[in-house]
């Protein structure tokens, strides 16, 4: 009779043991769950600029301290790939934006994160968030993502007027070079109205070229005036060696803005396509048609069938005749203006029709026929063909 009475004890102390354990456990694990690891606050970037710094040092410090809470170091996992032993990897490559907006937008260039698996924003201020994409536009090389970041966290650029850019302006370049975050360079504008290509068949026009110093990681940040506004979007480099070589390209902001809108609102851009190729007016062309020395203009090289050009009448060059030894023809069409705005060469046709025109609106071309007749065409623009 005593075993069942301890076995009866040993049952209701176990049982109350286990009761004991879950209430202790009710209490205790809501304030355990509420615990957070906490991590010491980060300072925000100050830099001690000395009493005999320079006007124009203090200048770029102020640059690169107000402008750099808006810059972003990406990484981007692109597909698998094999190395060379077989072995199965993510690849992995950096490049830089810049946010626009409080929405979290931020611009990049199309060919940062095209492809992407993964994309991860690194803030100036410590933090690392990943990204969604909105859309790419392959033809300019220009891309938009996305953090869900609180409003009050992001620090948008400006963009400034690239139309009123002028060759001898100082700029600055903040990017990541080489996996180098937040470098900062300077220099001047070199050039402007330059043609690069894009990601595909067509070009980009009224390129902005500068001399300060654009590498590999670079691609997508800003270049910036000396008042920190965004006067373009660091693209390209010419270099045989993939370094810097004093030749860097942006892409002009005016037209970095229309397609970041037109990205986020649409998640795509339209372009305007008018259907030729061409090229500037060369000096055998001015001998051959007796043109004034100062002629400038797009001489059509090809109109592409039934495109808006052809409609419209243009044509392709026609009667060649021996000069200089080279056959040049003596029936072109030269394009001088569009909508009244002259045309030094195909960039500022590319340019203008990229940053002024939509798909089904109608320009009048200036068109100097054969050196001997000025004639007024109207076209109708299609949206470009996929390329």
């Amino acid at each position: 009779m005593v075993t069942p009475v301890r076995r009866v004890v040993s049952g209701l102390a176990l049982l109350l043991i286990i009761a004991g354990a879950f209430v202790f456990g009710t209490v205790v694990a809501p304030g355990l769950a509420q615990e957070r690891v906490s991590f010491p606050a980060q300072d925000p970037f100050t830099q001690v600029i000395p009493d005999n710094a320079t006007a124009n040092e203090r200048l770029y410090a102020t640059i690169y301290t107000t402008a750099s809470p808006s810059v972003v170091s990406i990484n981007v996992i692109t597909s698998a790939v094999q190395d060379q032993f077989g072995s199965e990897g993510l690849a992995e490559s950096t490049g830089t934006g810049f946010v626009i907006d409080t929405n979290g937008h931020i611009v990049t260039n199309a060919h940062v994160v095209e492809d992407s698996q993964r994309i991860e924003i690194n803030f100036f201020d410590g933090r690392i968030v990943r990204a969604e994409l909105v859309g790419i536009d392959r033809d300019s090389d220009v891309a938009v993502v996305r953090v869900a970041e609180p409003a009050e966290t992001l620090q948008p650029l400006q963009f400034g007027d690239s139309d009123a850019l002028f060759i001898g302006q100082e700029v600055v370049a903040i990017g990541s070079p080489f996996n180098q975050p937040w470098t900062m360079t300077t220099g001047i504008i070199s050039a402007l109205g330059r043609t690069i290509n894009g990601l595909n068949n067509f070009s980009i026009g009224s390129v902005i070229q500068t001399d300060a110093a654009i590498n590999p990681g670079n691609s997508g940040g800003p270049l910036l005036d000396l008042n920190g506004n965004v006067i373009g979007v660091n693209s390209q480099i010419i270099s045989r060696t993939r370094s810097n070589s004093g030749i860097g390209f942006a892409i002009p902001s005016n037209l970095v803005s229309r397609i970041a809108q037109s990205l986020i609102a649409d998640g795509e851009m339209d372009y305007s396509y008018l259907g030729i190729s061409g090229t500037g007016v060369s000096l055998d062309i001015i001998e051959a048609l007796n043109l004034p020395n100062n002629a400038r203009g797009v001489v059509v090289a090809r109109v592409e069938p039934g495109t808006p050009a052809a409609q419209a009448g243009l044509r392709n060059p026609a009667n060649p005749r021996a000069l200089n030894g080279a056959n040049i023809p003596t029936s072109v069409d030269i394009i001088t203006q569009i909508d009244g705005e002259p045309l030094r060469d195909m960039s500022d046709l590319i340019a203008y029709l990229a940053s002024n025109t939509m798909p089904g609106q109608i320009v009048t071309l200036t068109v100097v026929r054969d050196g001997v007749e000025e004639l007024q065409v109207p076209v109708t623009l299609v949206p470009r063909p996929t390329s």
